[in-house]
């Protein structure tokens, strides 16, 4: 089984917001920046050794976003004083595997008896509710108010 990934590193987004799971279908500008490295661990699991050469059997078994350093910048503020302002970064990894070919499974001769499976215990019908909870007693589990 093949496994490509891709990472883009020091991408100018939060890594919350680049983790949202709904990226494809909005017109945010992370998604962009997320289908680019997406195209990447395609293109990278294309030209490894033993590639099947069906891209249609790639998925993306993990897409995850972490973060990078901070940028740390000064805003001025009212009064003389100064408010700090974070420019956080993300760093976006895709890892994409290449599904394994599907076995075909043979029938077996008519002659051949078929593996047989075991029946399962019926639960008793007639035990109390009760003591399926494994409370004890319905007395005792009633509110008493005085």
């Amino acid at each position: 089984m093949i496994q490509a990934q891709a990472t883009a590193r020091y991408v100018r987004t939060s890594a919350q917001k680049a983790g949202l799971a709904t990226l494809r279908f909005t017109r945010k500008a992370i998604a962009a920046d997320i289908s680019k490295v997406l195209r990447s661990a395609i293109a990278n699991a294309t030209n490894k050794e033993g590639f099947s050469g069906d891209v249609d059997r790639l998925f993306v078994s993990a897409c995850y976003a972490n973060q990078g350093p901070s940028a740390k910048r000064v805003r001025p503020a009212p009064m003389g004083r100064a408010f700090r302002v974070l420019k956080r970064t993300a760093h976006l990894t895709v890892l994409v595997s290449e599904r394994p070919e599907k076995i075909v499974a043979v029938p077996a001769p008519d002659g051949a008896a078929a593996p047989r499976r075991r029946a399962r215990a019926a639960k008793s019908a007639t035990t109390p509710p009760a003591a399926k909870r494994g409370t004890g007693d319905a007395e005792e589990t009633r509110n008493v108010e005085e």
